[in-house]
This record gives C-alpha cells, sequence and structure tokens, in this order.
C-alpha cells in the first residue's frame, strides 16, 4: 500500500522555522522524483519545491527562493522541507508528492499556520 504521511506542520510566528518531514512508503522511493506543494484557503495547489531522483535538481518557487530547503533520505525514504524566515503567506495545507513518469503520489496534508 502506497503511502505518503506528512508531519511537523504547526504555528509559527512570523520569521521562526518550521521542518516538514514527508514519511513514504509501499514503492521504491529511491526512483521517484518528490516535491511539496501547498494550498492556501480560496487558491489552488501550487508547488513549492521538487527535486529530482538524482538528489541534485531542485526546483523552487519563486516566493520561497532562500528560504526553504528540499532534501530526502533515501535510505529512510523521507522527504524534507525545511522552511526558515516564514511569512504570513507562507500559511497552507503543505503536501508531499511523489512522481516518477506516469505515477504520482500523494500526502493527506499538513497545515502550516503563520500567524503574530
Amino acid at each position: 500500500q502506497v503511502q505518503l504521511v506528512e508531519s511537523g506542520g504547526g504555528l509559527a510566528q512570523p520569521g521562526e522555522s518550521l521542518k516538514l518531514s514527508c514519511e513514504a512508503s509501499g514503492f521504491a522511493f529511491r526512483l521517484y522524483g518528490v516535491g511539496w506543494y501547498r494550498q492556501a484557503p480560496g487558491k489552488s495547489r501550487e508547488l513549492v519545491a521538487t527535486l529530482h531522483q538524482d538528489g541534485h535538481t531542485v526546483k523552487y518557487a519563486d516566493s520561497v527562493k532562500g528560504r526553504f530547503t528540499i532534501s530526502r533520505d533515501n535510505a529512510k525514504e523521507m522527504l524534507f522541507l525545511q522552511m526558515n524566515s516564514l511569512k504570513l503567506e507562507d500559511t497552507a495545507v503543505y503536501y508531499c508528492n511523489a512522481f516518477a513518469l506516469s505515477r504520482q503520489y500523494w500526502g493527506q496534508g499538513t497545515q502550516v499556520n503563520v500567524s503574530s
């Protein structure tokens, strides 16, 4: 059974940091590209960051460049998103994603609230 389970969301103040984790199971994680997406209230889901299976090819949304870092641990089959210098507009449900050719898997999401 394919599963992606996010954790690490919560409440933070502007300028603070949070680290999201995503634990994968049920598929060959190391062969998949991975990513984080987010969906704010009333908005469509948007890409935050992706990391290809080579572990080096990275893409970030302009809004998070320099603040967020995506990483993976293939041995532990985990994906991470380090979020620094959080802003109010980072408030959203964050989803982890794994993709390969025509296959794509999603987690259930974890809520991040940035509020002063």
